[in-house]
């Protein structure tokens, strides 16, 4: 269950964290029994960082609302509705919250276009039309919290239909982009995959159009330009948590041990960049975070950090399974290079 290197030290870490960091820790990490991690998921809307969250939603159903129809749906990030729904995802709060399935109602009644899509404020009342990244990622917060509404069918043909020919999505197709995004594609990818966990079934053409946005990012090998090989962007090395609507190496690592992936050579580059990220004491760091409003920090930048530990300790597990690589002397990624 744990990869190579790992010392009893950093799993006791681990374990004086959060409830948010620690019920992942023990159903990933551990071999704690069901009725134990389930337990202690359920602290997440009692103690730490859950609770602080949602406390802070208002009356309505919202984060940092006003009077205006349209206020704190999206914006301000970081402490809009949408961003600190995506944020209790990210901790694991169990799905049946009722505080969260009051606010998945508030963001579906109140994104949903007439295309089927989600878009808020100032695009939404020009275009009248969904963006393909927050309808991605707003799929992925209603399908988590099993907000079992017809109206997800809708969210989930929007982003069918807006799959590029190279099999990722972007959400600047419409303003004349011709090659997929990372950024979008990772968010498209969690929802659909979030949609089909809900749906429990395997619907083919979901399915199929998960497998092609996952060969968009083999096909780059998670960070490389597909043409020269090199670094498309060095902020994608960059390790942050939360990722918000931001794409990294490790982000995506973890897309793929969360589906169980076969072991594809064309990962190892990046799992290459994991290990070299790892501290002298078994922990990974935090480093960085995006700027914009937060309701507090979790973690200081540069210090070892619960979340990014926790899910590279996660995708090595998988990776030292599926391949029995415990790790090899690798060399540094190429110089950066556009595209």
């Amino acid at each position: 269950m744990l990869p190579t290197n790992v010392s009893a030290n950093t799993i006791e870490w681990l374990l004086v964290g959060d409830p948010a960091v620690r019920w992942q820790v023990m159903r990933d990490l551990t071999a704690a029994p069901e009725r134990a991690v389930k337990s202690e998921r359920g602290k997440i809307a009692r103690n730490g960082w859950g609770a602080r969250l949602l406390a802070r939603q208002d009356s309505t159903g919202r984060w940092a609302g006003g009077k205006a129809s349209d206020s704190g749906l999206y914006s301000p990030k970081w402490t809009s509705t949408h961003y600190t729904m995506l944020e209790l995802r990210d901790f694991g709060l169990p799905p049946g919250n009722r505080r969260a399935r009051r606010a998945c109602k508030v963001l579906l009644d109140n994104g949903l276009q007439p295309d089927g899509g989600i878009s808020y404020g100032t695009w939404a009342k020009w275009t009248r039309r969904g963006e393909t990244c927050v309808t991605g990622m707003s799929l992925s917060i209603l399908a988590y919290f099993e907000y079992d509404d017809p109206r997800l069918e809708l969210l989930s043909r929007h982003l069918l239909e807006r799959q590029m020919p190279d099999g990722g999505w972007n959400c600047r197709r419409e303003q004349g982009a011709t090659h997929s995004s990372v950024h979008t594609t990772i968010s498209v990818l969690e929802g659909l995959r979030q949609f089909q966990l809900l749906r429990k079934r395997q619907h083919r053409t979901l399915w199929e159009a998960q497998r092609r946005g996952r060969e968009f990012l083999l096909a780059h090998r998670l960070f490389r330009s597909h043409r020269t090989g090199a670094v498309i962007k060095p902020v994608l090395l960059r390790f942050c948590f939360p990722p918000r609507w931001h794409y990294d190496v490790l982000r995506a690592l973890d897309h793929f041990q969360a589906i169980d992936a076969p072991a594809d050579t064309r990962l190892a580059d990046a799992v290459a960049v994991g290990r070299r990220k790892r501290l002298p004491n078994g922990r990974w760091p935090l480093e960085g975070r995006y700027p914009g409003k937060r309701y507090f920090d979790m973690e200081p930048v540069g210090a070892a950090s619960r979340w990014n530990t926790l899910r590279a300790l996660r995708v090595l597990a998988w990776w030292e399974r599926k391949t029995g690589d415990g790790g090899r002397k690798e060399g540094r990624p190429k110089a950066a290079a556009p595209g």
